[in-house]
């Protein structure tokens, strides 16, 4: 079993920044990417960014120019910096992590949810 805790939610002015935090523990053997989807109301989970274990990112085409993922010191970490932001960006943002276990292989694992909202 392997834990994602998020942390890094909260109110923001349009405009503003905020940087969201992921650590993952657990049964974990290795980790092959680490990402971030978010969640509005009445909208399906959709991918807002993610990073390989060798570093190559992909970015969802809303967010380019104005988020950017990285891991940290830690390696089960992951940070998603998240500038401009806009109204529409206000939703539960989502850690996941492909990992592989060393109870079950390979496996898809997710956080609880941090809320971000953007609004003067």
């Amino acid at each position: 079993q392997v834990q994602l805790v998020e942390s890094g939610g909260g109110l923001v002015q349009p405009g503003g920044s905020l940087r969201l935090s992921c650590a993952a523990s657990g049964s974990i053997f290795s980790i092959d990417a680490m990402g971030w989807y978010r969640q509005a109301p009445g909208k399906q989970r959709e991918l807002v960014a993610y990073i390989t274990s060798g570093g190559s990112t992909k970015y969802a085409d809303s967010v380019k120019g104005r988020f950017t993922i990285s891991r940290g010191n830690a390696k089960n970490t992951v940070y998603l910096q998240m500038n401009s932001l806009k109204p529409e960006d206000t939703a539960v943002y989502y850690c996941n992590a492909a990992v592989w276990d060393n109870d079950y292989g390979g496996m898809d694992y997710w956080g609880k949810g941090t809320l971000v909202t953007v609004s003067s």
